[in-house]
């Protein structure tokens, strides 16, 4: 596979979108592996990874997106 951005061989994908990434393009960015609530209670909790491979090209949304559709 290559980098999307330069056409270098990519050592990595981007967790948001799976476009290729070289070590000069790649970027960082937090990624929710999970959401749990603990014992029974309100509060969500998310499993968090800090650093996961990021394009820099691709916009992950902060907000959720609504889909009806598959209610």
């Amino acid at each position: 596979m290559d980098c999307w951005i330069c056409k270098r061989t990519a050592l990595g994908v981007c967790r948001f979108c799976g476009r290729g990434i070289c070590e000069e393009h790649a970027r960082f960015h937090p990624y929710i592996l999970s959401l749990y609530t603990a014992h029974s209670k309100e509060v969500v909790k998310a499993l968090v990874v800090e650093d996961a491979l990021h394009c820099g090209v691709c916009k992950p949304r902060a907000d959720p997106v609504d889909v009806p559709e598959l209610e």
